[in-house]
């Protein structure tokens, strides 16, 4: 089991045993928010295992039908752990909101307990993830990490909404209903911002400008490299495919610039640890 698998395994641990607590806790204790946050873990525990499942198909091997590997699974991974959240977080606001106004018991002071120990975990296990994830290139991973960090946030509207009604309960009476309106409305615009950056990958979007200048320099450090007229890279899960065109003396015999290309191949895989593999194209130059 690599890094990635067992931060996801520990992401599944971690936030089934919060969901369970909160749901168990926010039932007893009276509170819709506190159950509307208890769903939003157990939303995280089910994010975790899409991302330990989609790292584990990611790290097969390519083979005929798939030669530049199966990384887009894990892209296409982060893809549903997005659409799962926005599902999520329209449906605890709507479940919230039909509660409006409806006769309910008192709520306990004993909720508070669990939104406390959520926030505390959940800011560890986020930032462990975020690390992760953007040490594996994991897009999976920085996007379970993203719903971790709305827990975080859900977790404190939630803690407010109970404040509120615990201080005045007349006054406040659905304030812990609209906590948990709250909660899923951070919860689909959490979920919509991840979709939103996997479909980016899905379609081929480019590195950022300065990724795209490292590929350049460390072609260019290659004997023989007259310049380099494209350079386009696409992400295939964790790490990158790289195309280039690249200019030679136009006098240079073909198995001289061929040289080059494979020399230039070799140069920035091995500097460059986040590109998978390069396709050089060679060109004349002026």
């Amino acid at each position: 089991m690599h890094s990635g698998q067992r931060v996801a395994v520990l992401g599944i641990v971690v936030s089934a045993a919060l969901a369970i607590t909160k749901i168990i806790v926010g039932m007893a204790g009276h509170s819709t928010a506190v159950v509307a946050d208890g769903c939003e873990s157990a939303g995280d525990c089910f994010s975790s295992g899409l991302v330990l499942f989609g790292l584990t198909l990611a790290a097969k091997p390519a083979d005929k039908e798939h030669p530049y590997g199966h990384g887009r699974i894990e892209t296409l991974t982060g893809l549903l752990i997005g659409l799962a959240l926005t599902a999520a977080g329209v449906l605890i606001s709507a479940a919230s909101f039909m509660h409006l106004g409806q006769p309910r018991a008192p709520i306990e002071t004993f909720v508070i307990a669990p939104l406390l120990v959520s926030a505390a975990a959940k800011a560890g296990l986020a930032a462990y993830k975020f690390h992760s994830g953007r040490k594996l290139r994991s897009s999976a991973l920085i996007a379970d990490a993203w719903h971790d960090t709305t827990d975080i946030v859900s977790g404190l509207v939630a803690l407010a909404a109970v404040g509120l009604a615990l201080s005045d309960p007349v006054r406040f009476a659905d304030a812990d209903r609209y906590g948990g309106i709250l909660v899923g409305i951070i919860v689909v615009f959490a979920g919509v911002q991840v979709v939103r950056e996997t479909a980016m990958q899905l379609i081929d979007t480019m590195p950022g400008p300065e990724r795209m200048d490292e590929i350049r320099a460390a072609a260019a450090t290659v004997e023989g490299v007259r310049g380099i007229e494209k350079c386009f890279a696409r992400k295939t899960g964790l790490r990158y495919h790289v195309d280039l065109h690249l200019e030679v003396d136009p006098d240079m015999t073909v198995r001289r610039s061929h040289d080059i290309a494979h020399q230039v191949q070799l140069r920035v895989k091995e500097r460059l640890e986040w590109v998978a593999d390069v396709l050089v194209h060679v060109e004349p130059g002026a």
